[in-house]
């Protein structure tokens, strides 16, 4: 049996965390190391390891975690100037192995520089 995520056992109430978004297929919580004035995970209740992980079977999920994140952004008070990420890979800085985007604002990103 796989090892739950922290991510899964947030969904599944075994973790305290500071949720501040729930609907039938996601969460958003905040980012215990924010990388910006505001940094929000959005995660789906479904746990899919990775984006490239997620198949054809998923694209109605991926769809509402788009339009959840605008909701999201507008509840935090970030408005329409936010950054969304998704890591995909330990390569690239993806250390819980559970999708999730990265809801970041209230901070000027710079357009050379992608690391956040």
């Amino acid at each position: 049996m796989t090892e739950k995520t922290i991510f899964a056992r947030i969904i599944d109430g075994e973790l305290d965390a500071d949720i501040v978004y729930e609907d039938d297929h996601c969460i958003a919580i905040k980012d215990i190391a924010p990388k910006a004035p505001t940094h929000l995970l959005l995660i789906p209740r479904e746990p899919i390891p990775r984006l490239v992980d997620a198949g054809e079977k998923h694209r109605d999920l991926l769809g509402h975690l788009m339009l959840a994140a605008s909701k999201v952004a507008q509840q935090a008070g970030i408005g329409d100037a936010f950054r969304l990420v998704v890591n995909n890979g330990e390569q690239v800085g993806q250390t819980v192995f559970h999708l999730h985007l990265h809801i970041l604002g209230n901070k000027e990103f710079s357009e050379d520089k992608l690391d956040f």
